[in-house]
């Protein structure tokens, strides 16, 4: 939007000759740059030592002199080989002559997969020998020169994507994974994404992109941070689980719109869908609402949806965190199928059967269930059994029938029934939650369903002070497809009400957030904002099984990173700096918790 605006005063203040150069090489640079701008073309040639990409030459490029980069996919019977790079195949036609002997011995003896430049012209194939289901099928590069840039050992396994590798293989050769079409893929739209989400933010709505610190303090609540040792004696930092102080803090210091794709930590163990740093689309608002908030989040996703996918419809459908748990048993619904939880109680008012009079005869007795259609046509006795264990497994859970109606839902899919299109995209906002939850080891205790900065409910702020478990929130999820893929809230601006919320409500030090409280005290705006978790939603765009395979380099189930082998001791000599000795467990203690 502002490129030509900087430019200009760059390209008049250096366009002067140097030395003797009449026509310096950054002037045509300059003008390529504006030239591309303008086309909204990407140069992917620009700046490299190649003339064309392997994947963009068509019948349009006949006769043309292209030099080419990129590795050596395939080779059948010395006579064609097919050179990949990141934007496609082509394939080369191996000169045969006498003359070219040594071009010959060298793209004959390359091993497979090593790096090559090749120079020559764009001829097309012979009649009949086309391959439609190439982009460059139609042509071929009959080769005059060629430079072996590196040679390749061999490989742990064939950068292929139907070839079948284990995920600890793939993350032990990351740089190898990376080149499969699909990683490949996953990535640039990856990219793209974000690029589009920063053009939304930034040039249409005004926001800021500020990058906030990585070495902070603990936050009281939440999830369990990472500790970094300082030098000083018995003093850590730690990284931030979200930039959710800082971008308060950027609220009350008037910044007005903040953006960010933050970097963020959280020390949660092993977890199949989470990872130790993650990636978040990050967003606060001053003098927003809710539905603010919900309308700039729709439109961020509709502007940035891939062209390819089916397009994002808004607004999207809203329930609250009630209706949720009432007709799905869950707080992230897959509204993509039906099986709804139903209350049957009438049906049952009037049975002689004890155990159901008994559940009906207590304050909110009441007796649910779901409807599987077509069960009884496709389940097996030994799926029925499976959905016994798991009724079994979660009994005394408020969530047993959200549980069993995902249960049902995959047995079924197992059986050949298309419940949840792979294809479809189902967005819901969950709104209302509850503003506090009971601890789990201490039920008399209360927790933040969020976290301790989110503001009550508006209509519900008396009883903050007599029935505070009462209390809604507003508190805001976006669900797809059953999964969290997004989570904010409007904050408290007040320093009293958050003052009161943390010490006597959360029971929490306040003397940890003593900064944020006295900057709240300083003409704080109302504020709201959220976070779209980066790596989920990539995860379920591109359909991957994994957040891993939207990550370039992710760690492993256990939080490893296979290809560097970290985490990794470290000599007692240099922890000695940080004040710090390492103890090591006894043969009983490491059994135990291995």
């Amino acid at each position: 939007m502002y490129f030509s605006s900087w430019l200009s005063p760059l390209y008049r203040g250096l366009s002067g000759p140097v030395g003797r150069t009449t026509q310096p090489v950054w002037v045509s640079l300059s003008r390529n740059l504006v030239l591309s701008s303008q086309r909204k073309i990407p140069e992917f040639s620009s700046f490299v030592a190649r003339t064309n990409t392997c994947g963009e030459l068509r019948p349009s490029h006949l006769g043309q002199e292209v030099t080419l980069c990129g590795w050596i996919q395939y080779r059948r019977q010395n006579i064609f080989l097919v050179l990949r790079d990141c934007h496609g195949l082509v394939q080369v036609v191996i000169p045969q002559d006498e003359s070219a002997a040594s071009v010959k011995k060298l793209l004959c003896e390359a091993p497979l997969e090593s790096v090559v430049r090749i120079s020559g012209t764009v001829i097309s194939r012979p009649p009949g020998q086309e391959n439609p289901k190439m982009p460059t099928g139609a042509i071929e590069i009959k080769v005059k020169t060629a430079e072996l840039l590196n040679s390749c050992r061999k490989l742990p396994f064939e950068i292929k994507d139907f070839v079948k590798k284990t995920e600890a293989l793939r993350l032990q050769y990351r740089y190898l994974d990376l080149r499969s079409v699909q990683m490949q893929y996953n990535l640039r739209l990856r990219s793209r994404m974000v690029m589009k989400m920063r053009e939304y933010l930034c040039n249409l709505h005004g926001f800021v992109d500020v990058e906030t610190p990585t070495l902070f303090k603990r936050t009281p609540g939440g999830a369990k941070e990472f500790l970094v040792p300082s030098r000083e004696l018995g003093k850590f930092y730690s990284l931030p689980q979200s930039p959710q102080q800082f971008k308060q803090l950027l609220m009350i210091g008037g910044l007005d719109r903040y953006f960010q794709v933050a970097r963020c930590y959280r020390d949660e163990g092993s977890r199949p869908d989470r990872q130790p740093e993650f990636t978040q689309i990050d967003i606060e608002m001053s003098f927003v609402d809710q539905t603010g908030i919900q309308s700039l989040i729709e439109g961020l996703l509709q502007y940035s949806w891939p062209s390819d996918k089916d397009p994002v419809v808004i607004p999207f459908p809203s329930m609250t965190f009630a209706e949720a748990l009432a007709t799905y048993g869950t707080d992230k619904p897959d509204t993509r199928f039906g099986m709804e939880i139903t209350d049957i109680s009438d049906v049952f008012r009037n049975t002689k059967s004890g155990f159901l009079q008994d559940t009906l005869s207590k304050p909110q007795g009441t007796i649910k269930a779901i409807c599987v259609r077509e069960g009884a046509k496709y389940l097996k006795r030994k799926d029925i059994e499976s959905i016994r264990k798991c009724a079994a497994d979660h009994f005394n859970q408020c969530s047993l029938l959200g549980k069993l109606r995902l249960e049902c839902a995959d047995l079924l899919e197992g059986r050949g029934v298309v419940l949840r299109d792979p294809t479809r995209f189902s967005f819901l906002w969950v709104v209302d939650f509850p503003l506090f939850l009971p601890k789990e080891d201490n039920p008399k205790e209360l927790e933040s369903a969020h976290h301790p900065f989110t503001a009550p409910h508006p209509s519900d702020g008396h009883l903050l002070y007599t029935e505070p478990e009462k209390v809604r929130s507003q508190h805001y999820d976006l669900v797809l497809n059953g999964n969290e893929i997004g989570g904010g809230s409007i904050r408290i601006h007040n320093a009293e009400l958050q003052r009161y919320v943390l010490s006597t409500l959360l029971k929490e030090d306040v003397t940890l957030l003593s900064h944020l409280l006295q900057a709240l005290d300083y003409g704080a705006p109302p504020h709201g904002g959220i976070a779209l978790g980066l790596d989920r939603l990539m995860c379920l765009v591109t359909g991957a099984p994994s957040i891993r395979d939207v990550i370039a380099f992710p760690k492993s189930f256990r939080g490893h990173d296979l290809m560097s082998n970290a985490p990794e001791s470290v000599p007692p000599e240099e922890l000695k700096p940080y004040h710090i000795q390492v103890s090591w467990p006894t043969d009983s203690e490491a059994e135990k918790n291995s």
